[in-house]
């Protein structure tokens, strides 16, 4: 029983170990990248087809971004921070990128068919942020 015990905290602590390091590594690696986070609030009366935003649209518009691009991610909301208050966003898009300049420049020429797309997915104006990763 003492030997199952000691075997159970070491594998327990290792792993601890083990998950620290990769977050810490994770974090470390994203220290100093543009992320463009692109925001759609809730509001009554407002859609959005997840489906078509995850397989279509953020594809898409990874593609125009190319090496310049690290990763992007998709959060779907699911609820506000206080309770029984309304969702602030529905979804949030986000894009890591190494340079500005080269996400603006990729950007620019194809803005016109990423608003196209919007129609395709949404009802809902975005709200963008553009920020530097601290930590």
């Amino acid at each position: 029983m003492k030997l199952k015990l000691m075997v159970s905290f070491f594998l327990f602590t290792t792993c601890f170990r083990s998950f620290s390091q990769e977050m810490q590594n994770r974090t470390a690696d994203e220290k100093g990248l543009i992320k463009v986070s692109i925001m759609y609030p809730y509001a009554e009366g407002k859609t959005f087809n997840m489906e078509y935003y995850e397989t279509k649209h953020m594809p898409m518009v990874a593609a125009f971004l190319g090496s310049n691009l690290v990763k992007y991610t998709i959060d779907r909301g699911v609820a506000s921070g206080i309770p029984n208050q309304p969702l602030p966003f529905m979804a949030i898009g986000t894009f890591y990128v190494k340079s500005l300049s080269e996400y603006q420049s990729a950007i620019g020429p194809n803005r016109e068919a990423i608003r196209a797309d919007f129609a395709n997915y949404t009802n809902i104006t975005p709200v963008i942020l553009v920020s530097e990763v601290i930590k």
